[in-house]
């Protein structure tokens, strides 16, 4: 049965694009120089200015709207990308247009998990940076349309007890999900099989709070190399290759998440946490548990393996795989899970399918049966977020 109009989709993983002013006019005032602020290059190009480094505004974060001949990586100006990216009332519209009911938004400049601000000199500044992302979204975004738009949250996780205060400082304020790098690993960071992240993952785990691990997050960029540089440097990336190869492969960092989390011990420590793969797409999953139960029923008997909880019931107790167009996917859906399977609309990335991301959906559902539609296009999301419907 095909998509129906009574179907609510709950994108999991839309983006947006930070106004001139977020940090401006939320920073003490000694740090106005020193923290993220718009300036006009002598090119005519908007550009993000922060501890005296230069970042470019968005390039492929806001191609919603253009044709892709147009797409390029090149700085711009706000005013050549569509309101909706940074303004909500706009966003709100464009929902409409696309046949979308709510989304989750994660950020721009501070990269999905908050990765600009751990790269960052001065720590303090940072951490002041963080909160006021979140203090932007949750109290400015998010509140221009709190029936269309899931609270989240980012924290200063170079330090985890600061990462914590701020974790239950976003879920006091409404925060539904806590996004965090997709490994910290090649942050130079403890890995997910230590026990670091258990205050963090406690917190999560009491307040019903995922984790939004969203690919790319940890920094690494497949098909170009690590350098040699110190952590928190820029990588020096392989120019023969072009992007596309790694936008391609980006859904394998997950793959070396799950992996990673569903050996580290973590899920049987805290049996209630929940972890959603942003932008990972569903596809290799059924795979990716074939080969966990496979290793796991040879090799758990001599090495520090959980003997009796085997890898694909974790994951289908603790992960919700997301995807933008991935008939694959949906087509073996029954070997993921259908109650774990949720969409996404990556708007205004060059993954979106805006403004005909309800179609297109409609199209890779159409074989699937109603009651399995309302699971993956919104009745996980909710139960995942905690973010019923409003009646009316």
């Amino acid at each position: 049965m095909p998509l129906q109009d009574s179907h609510q989709i709950i994108s999991v993983d839309d983006h947006l694009v930070e106004h001139p002013r977020v940090w401006q006019d939320r920073l003490p005032t000694k740090y106005h120089g020193s923290g993220p602020r718009i300036i006009e290059t002598d090119a005519g190009n908007h550009m993000w200015v922060y501890e005296g480094e230069v970042f470019p505004t968005v390039g492929l974060n806001a191609v919603a709207g253009k044709p892709r001949e147009e797409w390029g990586h090149d700085p711009v100006r706000y005013e050549d990308v569509i309101p909706g990216c940074y303004d909500p009332v706009e966003r709100v519209k464009d929902m409409d247009l696309d046949g979308i009911q709510a989304a989750v938004c994660f950020p721009s400049f501070p990269g999905f998990g908050g990765g600009a601000f751990f790269r960052a000199k001065d720590k303090e500044l940072a951490h002041l940076c963080v909160k006021a992302w979140n203090d932007f979204y949750i109290d400015e975004w998010c509140a221009a349309a709190p029936d269309r738009f899931i609270p989240m949250a980012i924290v200063p996780f170079w330090d985890i007890d600061l990462a914590t205060a701020e974790a239950e400082r976003a879920i006091a304020k409404g925060a539904r999900t806590i996004s965090f790098p997709d490994s910290p690993q090649p942050l130079g960071l403890p890995s997910f099989y230590t026990r670091h992240w258990d205050p963090l993952w406690q917190i999560c785990s009491d307040a019903e709070v995922p984790l939004s691990l969203h690919f790319g997050s940890g920094s690494f960029v497949p098909g170009f190399p690590f350098s040699s540089q110190p952590v928190g440097e820029k990588l020096q990336y392989n120019e023969e290759a072009p992007f596309v190869v790694a936008m391609i492969l980006f859904s394998t960092n997950l793959m070396w998440t799950t992996v990673d989390l569903l050996f580290s011990g973590a899920l049987q420590r805290f049996p209630n946490l929940q972890i959603s793969l942003a932008e990972g797409g569903i596809g290799w999953i059924p795979y990716l548990l074939e080969r966990c139960d496979f290793g796991w029923e040879r090799h758990r008997w001599y090495q520090k393996i959980d003997h009796d909880a085997r890898p694909s019931d974790l994951f289908r107790q603790h992960f919700y795989g997301c995807f933008i167009d991935d008939e694959h996917g949906v087509e073996n859906r029954h070997a993921i899970g259908v109650d774990r399977i949720t969409l996404e609309i990556d708007y205004p990335h060059s993954d979106s399918n805006w403004p005909n991301s309800r179609k297109r959906a409609a199209e890779v559902l159409a074989q699937v049966p109603d009651d399995e539609v309302s699971l993956i296009v919104e009745e996980n999301a909710r139960k995942m977020l905690r973010f019923p419907r409003v009646s009316g």
